[in-house]
């Protein structure tokens, strides 16, 4: 398969994946709507430029963090606990020491 088969394959397959999650996300969005705030999902691959648009986002208050929990790494096992029972509402943040 050349490159640019390869090329429109993926990018026909990141539009399809997009349309599906918008989907997922409808009631979601209702909710967040009827609550008086916005929601937004964001799909990213491990990339540095990513995480610094995140950063720069989160440092002039116009994307928020919610932290459910913090813990430190001694505690890891509690920390995927939590994350496996699908109750966190929101981040889970593991602490180095």
């Amino acid at each position: 398969m050349n490159r640019k088969k390869v090329h429109r394959l993926r990018a026909t397959g990141r539009r399809l994946l997009a349309i599906v999650f918008w989907l997922m996300s409808i009631k979601v969005r209702a909710l967040a709507r009827r609550a008086g705030v916005s929601y937004r999902a964001l799909f990213m691959h491990p990339s540095g430029a990513d995480l610094a648009i995140l950063a720069g986002l989160i440092d002039h208050g116009r994307l928020k963090v919610t932290i459910d929990r913090s813990f430190p790494f001694s505690e890891i096992g509690e920390a995927f606990a939590l994350l496996e029972s699908g109750r966190a509402k929101g981040k889970i943040v593991v602490t180095m020491p």
